[in-house]
């Protein structure tokens, strides 16, 4: 499932509970700063390249310890190729201050920016165009709401972050 984005992150490095985590909140904090996206439908996904549960990386036929971060993301006019570019060096970076100090040897060789998400839905939402969230926002509002008021603890997180970060304006 490809959701509103998916990061899929394939690493032969052996990463840590935590160090997952700290990724992840990297991941999501990097994505939703530089596109307004809420962060509740930022996913970050893991999968640990190991060789005895059938995951093996191959460049030019030959087996290679790699690690590899895939984003699946909306595009359209508000997103040039310049935010790309910018999203890669960050999420570049982020490996680096996080797991280069463990595995110094361990790169993060290769980062892809895939505008795969034509239409999607997600909570039970049509997901926006890129660069329309905020109009999603106000749309979907009282029933965001709703859901808060009922206790949903998701969307209790997003009406604080909302409001917090002030994407309604």
């Amino acid at each position: 499932m490809h959701a509103m984005p998916h990061y899929e992150l394939h690493h032969s490095t052996p990463l840590s509970s935590s160090q997952r985590d700290q990724l992840a909140e990297a991941i999501t904090t990097i994505h939703t700063e530089k596109f307004g996206t809420p962060s509740l439908f930022v996913n970050v996904v893991f999968r640990h390249l190991d060789e005895s549960a059938s995951g093996a990386w191959y460049v030019a036929g030959k087996k290679k310890q790699m690690n590899s971060l895939t984003a699946h993301v909306r595009t359209g006019p508000s997103r040039t190729q310049s935010d790309y570019d910018a999203l890669t060096s960050s999420l570049q970076g982020a490996w680096d201050s996080i797991i280069k100090p463990h595995y110094h040897s361990q790169q993060l060789g290769r980062i892809l920016i895939v505008g795969s998400i034509l239409a999607g839905r997600e909570s039970g939402f049509t997901m926006p165009p890129a660069g329309q969230d905020e109009g999603w926002l106000r749309e979907n509002w009282a029933e965001f709401e709703r859901r808060a008021e009922k206790g949903d603890e998701d969307f209790v997180g997003l009406i604080e972050e909302v409001k917090w970060r002030g994407l309604l304006k």
